[in-house]
């Protein structure tokens, strides 16, 4: 069995959203990685300040890129958990046969499923800005309490912006669109999935993610759905992470390929 855990945060996020999964699965005798993408490792506030020039032109393939090398340098394949957009890189390094197991929490649209209305309209700051193709976005408070936090109180829903939230290329939710990556959902060298999804979601509609389930669930490898319906996308950080956070790794132990 591995010891080594591979944390993935998705957008508007950096790897200070993994602390409190990192700390407990720690805890429990792991190695956890929790890299932040290229030019987010700062502090959130710095970066909200002043974010990298650099971090404006940041696409999907090269946080993939990034992510990989830093598995293929690990000495055993770890499990792999990843949040939103996240949730979907960690479906894309699954098909490329790393990893030991795979859990994607509230997965962000991905390549061969149809939007969903929440991914929609989450996604309409970034979309109706012409120019956010080569800009690092901003998500406002009101957006985060409304929708990305939603079933938190508005003053800890404002402590929690300022702790976590970090500007995000807006190339990112282009690529989803426009030359999407592919994945192989009949691959029969990925390693099981889980996918877990949120009946609160207003980023990531629920449905959305059991219409990825469907598609995963060609491959013959393991593939299986849980669902919270009281937890919206700030899952990870929400009270009652620690429930989350077991369920996956529970899973993974269970089930990861050795």
């Amino acid at each position: 069995m591995t010891k080594t855990i591979v944390l993935i945060h998705g957008a508007w996020l950096n790897a200070n959203s993994w602390e409190n999964w990192k700390a407990r699965y720690e805890a429990k005798g792991y190695t956890v990685i929790a890299p932040s993408w290229p030019g987010d490792e700062r502090d959130p506030a710095e970066l909200r300040a002043s974010p990298l020039p650099a971090l404006a032109k940041l696409s999907q393939k090269q946080i993939v890129a990034h992510y990989e090398a830093i598995i293929r340098a690990l000495p055993e394949k770890p499990i792999l958990i990843g949040h939103s957009l996240g949730g979907v890189f960690v479906q894309h390094l699954l098909d490329r046969g790393l990893g030991v197991a795979g859990v994607a929490i509230d997965p962000a649209p991905t390549p061969g499923v149809p939007l969903y209305p929440h991914a929609i309209r989450s996604a309409l700051p970034v979309f109706i800005d012409p120019l956010s193709w080569r800009k690092a976005k901003v998500m406002s408070r009101k957006f985060f309490r409304t929708r990305f936090a939603q079933t938190v109180d508005p003053a800890q829903a404002d402590a929690f912006y300022d702790r976590y939230i970090v500007p995000t290329p807006g190339r990112v939710y282009w690529n989803g669109v426009i030359g999407a990556m592919k994945i192989n959902w009949t691959n029969p060298d990925r390693a099981p999935l889980l996918l877990i999804g949120g009946g609160k979601d207003l980023i990531a509609d629920e449905k959305m993610t059991r219409a990825i389930f469907r598609k995963q669930s060609r491959a013959p490898s393991l593939t299986e759905y849980r669902a919270f319906p009281d937890r919206s996308h700030w899952t990870a950080v929400d009270p009652g992470w620690e429930e989350v956070a077991d369920l996956a790794l529970d899973w993974a132990e269970r089930n990861q390929r050795t």
